[in-house]
């Protein structure tokens, strides 16, 4: 006390001297308007300095002295100290009383904003003093005293956790509304209420003669705390059993957390000697997970009651399970009670040990949200539904099913074996119940189940009909051999209900479960199946290939069907590719993927407890050729070989960084796949001298082959292989005609009549190959080689390979055969549904034989055809070229990114594309492909000068990076807009390049090990989950974050910046921002990059094309982390090269490279004067140095060494 410093004299006992620090030119308008007032002279010496310099330090001095002293009388205990005079910096040590206050209405007012205000200068620490017992034992102050310190005390496990959150992360525990609701500007002038953290308001009277107060109610879901009775507290309250307060808000979800110690060690939280807790609350299910438990507390104490409030009804059952031994209790109905006024649920004798991680779980009956979907088809009524066996009951809400299932809906388990490694079942339908109502594919009455345990984190399960052979789903999958016997290796726990059966996969370490189909609405028969799952979160990820606007699904009644289809990107459209694979992000930052490798007669899912594990099961993807990371061009619409050497001249005096060529179908005679057209006859010599120059050049092959040429060596050949797709024998021998884009001979076309009639008056009649035979990978080989023979190429682009057609199902339209194969009993909602499956490609009916000889219809397959394709076109150019080159392909299945990338399809060119294309760059990232991107500045329509712009800055960080658009639409490249555009996407490109090997070295690490390389931020740090909901922002790989401008006319965007240290890439300076949003200025010129600290980044000096910036020497970027470190690597090869072994410091002499500068950031601010090297052999090399002082964020050393080894 008494340290401002306080002095019942003015100054001294004999007086101050007159100068110029007890009389200064100006003296503020303070007590007397004298500066030593009730002080010391302003001329006394201290050892800090005259006392007018370090007047305001007094009482912060006092506290340095009292703490050590404090430390060396208490020990290792911590104590209490309390300041009268405080200075920033007084809260680390020490609370603060808000001075001799007087005993009135008015001082009462003013103490919330003192220590409102005092949060602000972190002491958090304050009091007012009074004794209430003065006032006698019987007094309304007293009693009213004694209940509100019961609530205090009862709440003082919260308070410390705040004091906690405080001394670690700098939070408030007093706060004003204003800081946990700065968006309402109602908060921000109100001090007669406050805040106890984020979760409790206290809205004191603050006036005489009162007994209503008015408050203010921000928007957010409040609970009165004193309607609810909580629990009592009595003496030595830490002895006394804990308990939990869980306060619900709008989405039924909340979350806090609790801190514990010894309550008086000193260091506990820098020794790790404390116990923390991280809750979490989501649609009925309360997670209590231990963070850290580094603690004992001598009480053995435990969780004994739990309080929710906003829970609408009595919980069917309740249950807890214990983390990590996996056991679950169910609790008896004596042990909770619901107030269905109050809507408060309260659960008691839990007996939960503090220190241990628990699930506390309850089924909430929201009968509406229960229901599973009985008639999905359009025309849904009463009469229908009730012929289903299935309820129906109206809802004020639309999209919820009227017509679903009964709780026992489904099948019953009769038969269980049990082994070691996995579960046989046998189940029969529930005969109570109708079959599912679709006359034309009755319900399979017994099924077998068969459940694998695979490895430690990937189990399989396979539901079929023992009695009748299906088709099973060709694509081979990596499974290992032997599964995993060890329950005690597993990940995993797999439970099975009797009736109605299902499957529970639950993960062990937090007792989520990760796969429950234990609900009602199982069917099976032989053209509809159907599973229904609860999931463990809300956020789910995956599913393709269709147009997404989030990268997180919105689960609230979407469906999107998926059929592989000639349909270019849209809302809900199915398009290219299928992938029935989803991740599932629980609410622990836990992450499982669930691969549904499904067709019409057999349901069979591969669940990975980690994603990882995913990519084992359906391969690396591609290592591509260096060259292709390169930036590209391609046009629908060269009209001759001359326009594309134009175009390649134009490039190269601009200087825009460029290596791959194409030609798209404009160079085919009249669209003939291996027909040059007599317009670009000087195409060979042309990608000769590209090639002669370091460029590489890709053409487009279509599988549809013309029938209607006297002289086709691809067509003829191929009839005499029988590699092309028929009717079953038994309906004709005749070749399954469609149309596509080869043309009839000697026609002229007018472009000028409508679609179809050109399709019908011009386009040849095509036959598909069917790539499935073994005899027809050979003969697309033989194509492949004598087209190469007659012109290079380096890589192939495979389109229209759904397969496409632009008739419905064959010429004529007329399909033979089961017409249930064209319009099966129940359509998912396609684009053109209507139309059936044939829509825009072949008949179902149509026969293709597998590898082994057995004969499937297209029905079976058709998902598969761009898959069947991309093997043999892969391994065709391999054999060819005798280089890895790359194969891109349109249509794809898991497993297709072992052999090739993919383009995201005939985009638009507008604005919304740009941000939906980062969202499919990371959902095929997810599938396994890695090579991805979308067709920069649009396919169809005219591409926008600012649109173009933007989008060539974002798509100089897809890992495919190609600008192409549609025939009939104006030039797009970066050479036919101004020099201004020519500048920017040149500096972008030169960004790239600098980039190349560090993506390079992702690619390689996608192939080897399964990473990603376009990766979501949440891939990246899962545990915040701000990440979970980013799709306008990605990473290459771990360490290089990129934000671009997707929105027309912005100079701001805005980013997250997650929990880590980020330097500006282009200014090197640490930007000093972490776990927050962050508005960045994004110039017409100029996309936000930011490399995170702790990582080494490989890069070289860009040149016109790869192989002379190949030739460049390899720098590196080290950004060092907080702790001034950091680590990367680098993969490097003659980056073209065959095979996937590989060998350490076995570079071909050709490929040796020397090491060139490396930039360290975050270098800081003392001199560096030297560095060394130290090489394999243990010699040293003295290294050049410059170091940039002024930035104090630059280091750069320059230096020459032969590199052998990394």
């Amino acid at each position: 006390d008494m340290n401002e410093v306080s002095n019942f004299l003015k100054g001294s006992n004999k007086g101050c001297a007159d100068n110029s620090l007890n009389y200064p030119p100006y003296t503020p308008k303070i007590l007397d308007e004298v500066m030593y007032s009730k002080t010391l002279c302003m001329d006394a010496k201290q050892v800090w300095g005259n006392h007018y310099d370090v007047h305001s330090l007094y009482g912060y001095s006092m506290v340095l002295a009292t703490e050590k002293a404090l430390k060396q009388v208490f020990g290792s205990n911590r104590t209490l100290m309390l300041t009268r005079s405080s200075f920033p910096g007084v809260g680390k040590y020490s609370g603060h009383w808000l001075g001799d206050n007087g005993a009135n209405w008015n001082d009462i007012k003013w103490a919330i904003p003192g220590m409102l205000e005092f949060g602000f200068f972190s002491t958090p620490y304050l009091f007012l003093p009074q004794d209430p017992a003065f006032y006698g034992a019987d007094s309304v102050l007293v009693k009213s005293s004694k209940h509100y310190l019961k609530i205090r005390y009862t709440l003082l496990p919260y308070l410390y956790t705040l004091f906690y959150k405080a001394h670690t992360t700098g939070e408030t525990v007093v706060r004003p509304l204003m800081h946990e609701f700065y968006s309402d500007s109602a908060t921000w002038d109100v001090d007669r209420q406050f805040l106890w953290g984020k979760h409790l308001l206290i809205t004191p009277v603050l006036d005489p003669g009162l007994d209503r107060v008015s408050a203010y109610i921000p928007d957010a879901v409040w609970y009165d705390y004193e309607t609810v009775r909580i629990f009592s507290t009595l003496h030595q309250f830490r002895r006394n059993p804990m308990g939990l307060i869980v306060a619900l808000d709008d989405n039924n979800q909340a979350a806090g957390e609790l801190f514990w110690d010894d309550g008086e060690s000193r260091e506990t939280v820098e020794n790790g000697n404390y116990i923390h807790y991280q809750f979490s609350f989501d649609n009925g299910r309360l997670n209590l997970q231990v963070t850290k438990a580094g603690y004992k507390d001598p009480n053995n104490l435990k969780f004994d009651n739990i309080t929710i409030m906003g829970v609408p009804s009595l919980p069917s059952s309740v249950s807890v399970t214990h983390i990590p031994s996996g056991l679950i209790t169910q609790l008896p109905n004596s042990t909770f009670y619901h107030d269905e006024v109050k809507q408060v649920l309260f659960l008691s004798k839990l007996d939960l040990s503090l220190g241990e991680s628990y699930i506390v779980e309850w089924e909430m009956i929201n009968e509406e949200l229960h229901r599973f979907d009985c008639y999905p088809e359009e025309g849904a009524d009463e009469a229908k539904c009730k012929a289903r066996g299935c309820l129906w009951k109206e809802s004020n809400n639309a999209e919820v099913p009227w017509c679903y299932y009964p709780s026992d809906y489904g099948y019953t388990v009769t038969t269980t074996s049990e082994t070691s490694t996995g579960m046989t079942l046998d189940i029969t339908r529930n005969m109570k119940y109708r079959s599912s109502g679709r006359p034309d594919s009755p319900d399979a009455n017994n099924l077998r189940v068969q459940i694998w345990y695979h490895t430690s984190d990937m189990l399989q399960f396979k539901i079929w009909d023992p009695t009748t052979e299906r088709f099973e789903v060709p694509v081979p999958l990596s499974v290992p051999s032997t599964p995993e016997a060890d329950e005690n290796k597993r990940l995993y726990k797999v439970s099975v209900t009797q009736n109605p059966f299902g499957i529970q996969v639950v993960r062990k370490s937090t007792g989520t479960k990760i796969w429950d189909s234990a609900v009602p609405g199982f069917t099976f028969s032989d053209l509809f199946i159907q599973v229904s799952t609860q999931l463990s979160s809300n956020f789910v990820y995956g599913f393709g290939e269709t147009e997404h606007t989030t990268y997180k699904h919105d689960l609230n009644y979407h469906t999107w069907g998926m059929f592989a289809k000639d349909q270019p990107p849209g809302y809900k459209m199915n398009c290219y590719g299928v992938h029935p694979f989803y991740m599932g992000l629980e609410n622990t930052a836990d992450a499982h993927g669930v691969l549904l490798l499904n067709s019409n007669a057999m349901g069979e899912k591969y669940i990975h407890i980690n994603t990882d594990s995913k990519s084992k099961l359906i391969g690396r993807p591609v290592l591509p050729a260096y060259w292709s990371l390169g930036f590209q061009l391609c046009r629908y619409g060269y009209a001759n070989d001359s326009e594309i050497a134009e175009l390649y001249s134009d490039m190269k005096a601009a200087g825009i960084p460029y290596d791959v060529q194409y030609a798209d179908i404009d160079y085919m005679e009249r669209q003939l796949d291996f027909v040059v057209d007599s317009q670009f006859e000087g195409l060979p010599r042309l990608v000769d001298k590209m090639r002669g120059e370091g460029m590489r050049f890709i053409f487009i092959l279509d599988p549809a082959i013309s029938g209607n040429e006297t002289d086709y060596k691809a067509f003829s050949r191929g009839i005499e292989a029988d590699v092309f797709i028929k009717w079953p024998s038994h309906l004709s021998k005749e070749i399954v005609w469609g149309k596509v884009w080869p043309d009839y001979p000697n026609v002229i076309v007018d472009e000028g009549l409508d679609w179809d009639t050109q399709v019908e008056l011009y386009r040849a009649f095509t036959a598909f190959p069917d790539f499935f035979r073994t005899q027809t990978a050979a003969w697309w080989k033989q194509e492949i080689k004598d087209f190469y023979d007659e012109m290079k190429f380096d890589g192939l682009w495979i389109d229209m390979n759904e397969p496409a057609s632009f008739v419905h199902g064959t010429v004529g339209g007329n399909c033979l055969g089961n017409p249930l194969l064209e319009n099966p009993p129940y359509m998912p909602p396609l684009e053109s549904k209507h139309m059936g499956l044939k829509h825009k490609t072949l008949c179902m009916n149509s026969e293709q034989i597998l590898s082994n000889g057995k004969a499937v219809s297209h029905y079976d397959v058709h998902n598969l055809y761009g898959w069947s394709h991309t093997k043999p076109t892969f391994d065709a150019l391999l054999e060819v070229t005798g280089k890895r080159g790359i194969v891109v392909t349109r249509s794809t299945y898991p497993t297709s990114g072992k052999w090739a990338g993919h383009w995201l399809g005939d985009n638009n060119s507008s604005w919304d594309q740009l941000y939906k294309s980062i969202i499919g760059m990371m959902e095929f990232s997810l599938f396994g492909i890695s090579y991805t991107g979308a067709d920069i500045c649009g396919f169809f329509n005219k591409a926008e000068y600012e649109m173009c712009l933007r989008w060539m800055q974002l798509g100089a960080f897809y890992p495919y990076s190609r600008n192409h658009n549609g025939k009939g639409n104006p030039r797009q490249d970066p050479v036919a807009w101004d020099d201004r555009f020519t500048e920017a996407s040149r500096d972008v490109l030169n960004i790239r390049y600098t980039l190349l090997p560090y993506l390079y070295l992702l690619m390689f690490e996608a192939h080897t090990k399964g990473s990603t390389v376009v990766r979501p931020v949440l891939h990246e740090f899962v545990k915040d989950k701000a990440t979970w909901d980013i799709h306008k922002q990605f990473l290459w790989g771990p360490a290089l974050l990129i934000t671009p401008a997707l929105d027309p006319g912005v100079t701001v965007v805005e980013g997250y910046l997650p929990d880590a240290r980020w330097y500006d890439y282009h200014t090197a300076r640490d930007v000093g921002k972490r776990a927050t949003k962050l508005s960045m200025d994004t110039p017409l010129e100029h996309i936000n990059l930011h490399v995170r600290g702790g990582y080494i980044l490989p890069w070289q000096k860009p040149e016109n094309n790869t192989f002379y910036s190949r030739k460049n020497p390899m720098g590196l970027i080290v950004a060092l982390s907080d702790s001034g470190t950091a680590e990367g690597s680098v993969f490097w090869d003659d980056g073209e090269g065959i095979g996937d072994k590989v060998v350490h410091n076995a570079l071909d002499p050709a490929d040796h490279l020397n090491l060139g500068v490396v930039r360290v950031w975050g270098a800081g601010t003392v001199q560096i004067t030297g560095a060394t090297l130290t090489d394999k052999d243990g010699g040293t090399h003295s290294l050049n140095v410059e170091h940039d002082t002024n930035t104090e964020v630059r280091s750069v050393f320059k230096f020459s060494l032969f590199m052998m080894v990394f």
